[in-house]
């Protein structure tokens, strides 16, 4: 059979896998709603994730996919609900409205730049933007590769979101394959990528936290 045989299987999988993979934020809004406050937990993630999958639904409708729509309109209204809980415990809100401003202006802008670009250019063009925004998010956890190398340790790595990022981006590749998709394949042959050296670097320094459990146990 060919592979297009399995378009409707393939869409399905990732779209329900995207969305399992949505509510990884879970486990955070816990600890914050435990402690009482977003104390040494990072604004960022949650902004970005939001403004990012409005980017990403806006994508989707530019492209009138059947599968990418639903699947972003449950990203947007999950990530608003992380972020609403993020606010809500935040003892910090001048400087989360600051970078939520910021992250709002720009997002408009973009926004409104696809309802503006001519239609034969804006999938091309759009699609660019999104693919390096989407990229930034998933590579970041590189930027901790020096301190991990230093440390021979993963500690601190989110091995379920990247392990589950590595599936999803597979599942995404083998449907942009599918439809023929440039920007679809672009997007998720290098966040595969990007999720692959993450995930390799466990195999290479395990995570050292049981060890350092037992240090602090003897100690």
């Amino acid at each position: 059979m060919a592979l297009e045989d399995y378009k409707d299987l393939v869409a399905t999988v990732a779209s329900v896998t995207t969305i399992a993979q949505f509510f990884s934020p879970v486990f955070i809004c816990k600890e914050i709603i435990q402690k009482g406050n977003t104390k040494d937990i990072d604004a960022m993630p949650f902004i970005l994730l939001l403004l990012l999958s409005l980017l990403m639904l806006q994508h989707g409708m530019i492209l009138n996919d059947p599968a990418m729509i639903p699947v972003n309109v449950a990203g947007f209204t999950l990530n608003f609900t992380y972020f609403a809980i993020y606010y809500l415990y935040s003892h910090e809100r001048d400087s989360l409205h600051g970078k939520l401003a910021k992250g709002v202006a720009l997002t408009a802008i973009l926004i409104n730049y696809a309802q503006l670009e001519n239609e034969k250019n804006v999938e091309f063009r759009f699609g660019i933007i999104v693919t390096v925004l989407m990229l930034t998010l998933i590579g970041a956890p590189l930027l901790q590769l020096g301190d991990i190398i230093k440390r021979r340790s993963t500690k601190g790595l989110p091995f379920p979101l990247i392990f589950s990022g590595t599936v999803v981006t597979f599942l995404w590749l083998l449907y942009g394959i599918i439809i023929k998709n440039v920007f679809i394949q672009f997007q998720n042959v290098v966040g595969f990528i990007l999720c692959a050296i993450q995930l390799s670097l466990f195999a290479i320094f395990p995570n050292s936290s049981e060890d350092e459990d037992k240090k602090d146990k003897k100690n």
